[in-house]
């Protein structure tokens, strides 16, 4: 008789941010706990997830789903229009959601309140969360099992899946960019106004708060000699600076918290499938924040791969490298448009070339003007590439 082989878990989440956390919920409700599964909580001592100050855009794409797996958190700020613009250029477009009959483009929400509500759920859904040192995963040959290793402990798993703790390595692109995060109060806030203000240091992120009220949430892109330079002004003059840069629509900015740094890259992988091992979320990229695409994209992975694994759910003890495939084949033109998207714009609108400059004004008037035009990035922005 052929020796039956025993596995600890039918599939292994490596990393539990966001992506890591959505993909565990929405496994363990899809398959009503016929899944083991099991999700590897990397400690970091330098990052409480809790006290995270950053927020995220979630196009509207991205609320659906996870609204439907009842992961939202409490608290957002709904974007019914983004305005997109250029300084010291002509040419401005504006993308609504009337343009597409829905309620809003997106919300924006607070990390820390979404991690809290994805932890929420973890504790009702039959998933074993196991923290400590990072894990890894490996796997001899496409027949053996895969095995993950956190500390001195390894266990025998059908499938993988790397979120986060690792970073791409196929495809690199440094920036020479930093983003400055932090909040600030509007003199004359305009709800549901998200503002995209390219500029020679970068692209300028403007969008509504969730948490504080009639205030914007701030992600500035400049150089790294710059970055560091704002954040040792006081806050009066950082507040003045940040109205100058941005310009006089919500009236003065009045900055309402701390000012924390990022250095920008992108990184990528070509291959998100090797044997029984699969790559999504910021495992698989990181992204510029123009546009706010990480986790939208990330999420997109994780509605895919759970949508491929479904027919595998039915019988476990089937090779599950046909499905992984198919995961991997679904995400290829999303993650390719959505990578050169957001490595396209931030380098664009800052070369420095008067000729450049007036042709993207030129480019974002013409999408204003004609809606064929603006609706395809409009589009995406909305929610993505879906098979």
């Amino acid at each position: 008789m052929p020796i039956m082989e025993e596995f600890d878990f039918d599939i292994a989440i490596l990393g539990a941010g966001p992506a890591g956390c959505a993909l565990a919920c929405t496994l363990a409700s899809v398959s009503q706990g016929a899944l083991r599964i099991a999700l590897f909580q990397g400690i970091n001592k330098r990052h409480d997830p809790t006290q995270d100050t950053r927020v995220l855009a979630l196009n509207y794409g991205s609320r659906v789903f996870l609204e439907k797996h009842r992961l939202w958190p409490d608290h957002s700020a709904i974007i019914e229009t983004v305005h997109v613009s250029q300084k010291n250029r002509l040419g401005r477009t504006l993308i609504s959601s009337k343009d597409f009959d829905v309620p809003m483009l997106g919300s924006v929400v607070a990390y820390a309140e979404l991690y809290r509500k994805l932890q929420e759920r973890l504790q009702e859904l039959p998933v074993t969360v196991l923290s400590g040192e990072l894990a890894s995963a490996a796997q001899e040959n496409s027949n053996a099992p895969v095995m993950v290793t956190q500390g001195e402990k390894t266990w025998r798993t059908r499938i993988a899946v790397q979120c986060d703790g690792i970073k791409p390595k196929d495809i690199h692109r440094e920036y020479n960019q930093h983003a400055l995060i932090t909040a600030a109060r509007a003199q004359f806030p305009k709800p549901g106004w998200a503002w995209e203000r390219f500029t020679q240091e970068g692209p300028l992120a403007v969008l509504p708060h969730p948490i504080f009220k009639n205030a914007q949430s701030i992600v500035w892109c400049t150089s790294p000699e710059r970055a560091q330079a704002l954040t040792r002004l006081d806050d009066a003059e950082f507040s003045r600076t940040l109205t100058q840069h941005f310009g006089e629509r919500l009236g003065e900015l009045t900055v309402l918290e701390k000012r924390t740094v990022f250095p920008l890259h992108l990184s990528a992988t070509k291959n998100t499938v090797n044997g029984h091992i699969a790559t999504l979320g910021n495992a698989a990229q990181t992204l510029h924040p123009v546009a706010g695409q990480g986790l939208n994209l990330g999420l997109r992975d994780v509605a895919t791969l759970v949508h491929c694994l479904k027919p595998w759910m039915l019988n476990t003890s089937q090779s599950a490298a046909p499905f992984l495939n198919n995961f991997a084949n679904s995400r290829k033109f999303d993650r390719r448009l959505t990578c050169e998207l957001t490595d396209f714009l931030p380098r664009v609108f800052t070369t420095g070339n008067p000729l450049i400059e007036h042709g993207c004004g030129l480019g974002l008037l013409g999408m204003d003007l004609l809606k064929p035009l603006r609706q395809p990035l409009a589009l995406h922005l909305l929610q993505g590439f879906r098979n």
